[in-house]
């Protein structure tokens, strides 16, 4: 039987491990909306429409046992006395709370140093088995070899989860209650070969030590053929299977600690105390004929046991007792403490405030863009406010002060020239003046921020009215991780982005120029949490002479590497997505 479980266990083991996933052991665990059972609540609540996220659809477990079994009844007991073993299968309720089905089979094995007389000679061998006893006053010691199974229903309550202080747990404590029913058949060594009493008068030895009772034990070894001929004389008038089964109600008492190996597997050590009103366990009821209480026997089994989670880790979680309950509040918690605290600090008084203001240090009456950046309204490289010709003329060179140089006369050159400048800028549109916003991202994340999704509405707006416009998507990072890691980021970054636009305002993929920097270009110095955010960026820009498309990088490992991007074009896979990243 041992080696039929051992083939059946290697074979579903086989059929679990194949094609399935083993990522995120000891990471937070990746529960996507289709692996609840509530995919729109799950869904809402990401969006914070929903104070509650849906419960996960998680794994069934399936487990093997074995290990030591043994009875305390009235016949002392050998150590080790006999071995169990068995199958159960698993299902969680929910995070504390689960339901366990139990199967057991054990044999256990008792020898008693002390002898038992006939109820003749005043002793508890009452039985009629036990008759060929009744004249000899050296008695009996007992030796019996019992069989025993259960079939159990019981609650698992589990609190190793429960996690304040890290994302999951490698050990499990747990206990369980149960209820069900037994059967057993108890075998004595009553008689030798010729169905004759044993003559144990010889026996000597010293009943109140321990090495007394281990020598008589091994006279009786001596004298007894070790055969189990006898079957134990069984309570009469309980339920029975075709009058020959006994049926107990038995009551299960277990208490254990598991350990994770990974998503599939775990490993822990267990012991059961089995209890049901059968005083004939190890075949024995009553020590005298005077003295006959009835104290039932207990089982006792020490058994380790291998749990196997079945299921495609793609549709279903862990079962729930290995999952943090607290995970979704924690990570919600720490995200909202990685927001940069709004600050309305305006240091050069321009009107736009420092987390914004790409230059903080504008003179004051400066008149400035809406990213704080001085005007240049003649492009002459010269700001309005040291430019003495703010709006100099066209085609001339200018000045240290702004100011153009201008003949004092005009010829038939200056008209010419003055004709072609107007000419060219007939029909002409301010499509390449624009300004386009930026959007941030979270740390260590890809997706989109849905507070971003106007900044891209009005992007998209610009290359609509702006048909022969290019605009260069450049993705940047704070300086956390490896530079090999933040230049894989910030390209995932700008390609979200740009799949974004395409998929969702129908904007031709050509039109883009996808470029990233990583660390390389940080927009605000420093090392405080607003400045990484501010870093954490894609920018849009009208496509210069020098921009080109940027082909993926080689991303090195990183202990933060976990890339969530896709080339899906759903518009789903961009949005903001808790489940995503760390």
């Amino acid at each position: 039987m041992t080696r039929r479980l051992f083939y059946i266990l290697i074979i579903i083991t086989s059929f679990n491990l194949a094609g399935f996933s083993q990522d995120d052991t000891w990471t937070k665990s990746n529960i996507t909306d289709e692996m609840t059972l509530n995919p729109e609540q799950n869904k809402n609540w990401r969006m914070g429409q929903n104070k509650y996220s849906a419960k996960p659809k998680n794994a069934w477990e399936l487990g093997v046992h074995f290990g030591h079994f043994f009875i305390d009844g009235d016949v002392d007991r050998t150590i080790p006395g006999g071995y169990g073993l068995g199958l159960h299968l698993r299902k969680a309720i929910h995070y504390v709370f689960s339901l366990r089905g139990d199967f057991f089979y054990g044999v256990a094995k008792g020898i008693d140093p002390q002898s038992w007389s006939h109820q003749n000679l005043g002793g508890g061998l009452v039985e009629g088995l036990y008759d060929k006893y009744s004249n000899l006053p050296s008695g009996w010691h007992p030796s019996h070899r019992t069989q025993y199974g259960y079939l159990s229903m019981q609650a698992v309550i589990n609190i190793g989860n429960l996690l304040f202080h890290k994302e999951r747990n490698k050990w499990n404590w747990y206990t369980a209650l149960g209820v069900g029913l037994s059967s057993h058949k108890a075998s004595l060594d009553l008689y030798d070969a010729s169905g004759n009493a044993y003559d144990v008068s010889g026996i000597t030895g010293d009943f109140d030590t321990k090495a007394g009772r281990k020598d008589i034990v091994n006279q009786i070894k001596d004298i007894y053929d070790g055969k189990y001929e006898t079957e134990g004389y069984k309570k009469k008038g309980i339920f029975r299977i075709g009058d020959k089964t006994n049926v107990h109600a038995v009551f299960v008492a277990s208490m254990g600690i598991s350990r994770k190996i990974n998503k599939r597997f775990n490993i822990g050590i267990e012991h059961q105390v089995i209890a049901s009103d059968n005083d004939y366990l190890d075949g024995i009821q009553f020590r005298t004929a005077l003295d006959q209480t009835n104290n039932v026997d207990i089982s006792h089994y020490t058994n380790v046991r291998l749990g196997i989670n079945l299921g495609n880790f793609n549709k279903v979680t862990e079962p729930l007792y290995w999952l943090n309950p607290l995970d979704a509040g924690m990570n919600d918690i720490a995200d909202l403490k990685q927001r940069p605290v709004l600050d309305l600090t305006d240091t050069d008084a321009d009107g736009i405030i420092d987390m914004l203001d790409q230059e903080v240090n504008t003179p004051a009456g400066a008149p400035v863009d809406t990213r704080g950046i001085a005007l240049d309204s003649d492009g002459d490289n010269i700001a309005d406010y040291k430019d003495k010709e703010p709006y100099s003329p066209p085609g001339y060179v200018v000045n240290s002060d702004g100011v153009a140089d201008v003949k004092c006369c005009i010829n038939m050159e200056d008209v010419n020239k003055a004709i072609d400048v107007k000419v060219n800028a007939k029909g002409k549109s301010d499509c390449g003046k624009w300004f386009l916003p930026m959007i941030h991202f979270d740390l260590d994340r890809d997706k989109i921020k849905p507070e971003f999704y106007g900044h891209l509405h009005h992007v998209a707006n610009v290359l609509k009215m702006c048909p022969d416009v290019c605009v260069a998507v450049v993705g940047h990072t704070d300086v956390r991780s490896s530079n090999n890691y933040n230049q894989g980021l910030s390209y995932r970054r700008s390609e979200n982005v740009v799949n974004y636009l395409v998929s969702t305002y129908g904007i031709d993929r050509s039109r883009f120029k996808l470029m990233y920097g990583g660390e390389e270009m940080l927009l605000a110095p420093g090392q405080r949490e607003k400045e990484h955010y501010m870093n954490r960026r894609v920018e849009f820009r009208v496509c210069g002479p020098d921009d080109a498309e940027m082909a993926a990088p080689a991303v090195g490992s990183s202990s933060m590497e976990k890339s969530s991007s896709t080339k899906s074009t759903k518009t789903s896979k961009f949005i903001g997505n808790k489940n995503s990243g760390y």
